[in-house]
């Protein structure tokens, strides 16, 4: 049950990212998905990622609600008449250590409208992101650390 569910998300991402949702384009997604959890299953000694598929659930919706709150936000700022905006870039010190889990990181921040994810610095400490507006770089690199990156960690650590 818990393959199928997280199996049917997989699809639905895929839906999205093409931007097809044709009958054949959600086989399609449901086909990759099952070859990406086969993939996953086997490199984890059978069933160790089913403890994982809540968390990664959670930083999914997470996701979904950043995407929605930050795309409400940039086209209320762009239909505004006056856009009072103070873009600019800040470094944001990374928690996470992995490749897999800066990269992760370093795409849900550019995937949410407003943010982009512009290096990360040799020693892998430090993201640098360009913000749409960057007059309070503190809170965002707070609501970063307390959203994107403590899922990530929840779910793949």
């Amino acid at each position: 049950m818990i393959f199928f569910l997280f199996n049917l998300l997989l699809a639905i991402a895929w839906v999205t990212v093409t931007g097809s949702a044709s009958l054949h384009n959600l086989v399609l997604g449901l086909l990759l998905g099952a070859l990406a959890l086969l993939i996953i299953r086997e490199s984890f000694g059978g069933k160790a990622h089913i403890p994982r598929v809540l968390p990664v659930l959670s930083l999914a919706a997470l996701f979904l609600k950043e995407l929605s709150l930050s795309a409400w936000k940039v086209t209320v700022t762009v239909l505004s008449p006056d856009m009072k905006l103070k873009p600019g870039i800040f470094a944001f010190p990374l928690t996470v250590t992995s490749d897999f889990e800066i990269t992760l990181l370093a795409n849900l921040i550019t995937l949410t409208p407003g943010t982009l994810s512009v290096d990360v610095s040799p020693d892998r400490r430090t993201l640098y992101v360009h913000a749409l507006d960057c007059s309070d770089p503190e809170t965002t690199k707070r609501d970063i650390a307390n959203g994107f990156e403590r899922k990530i960690m929840e779910a793949f650590r």
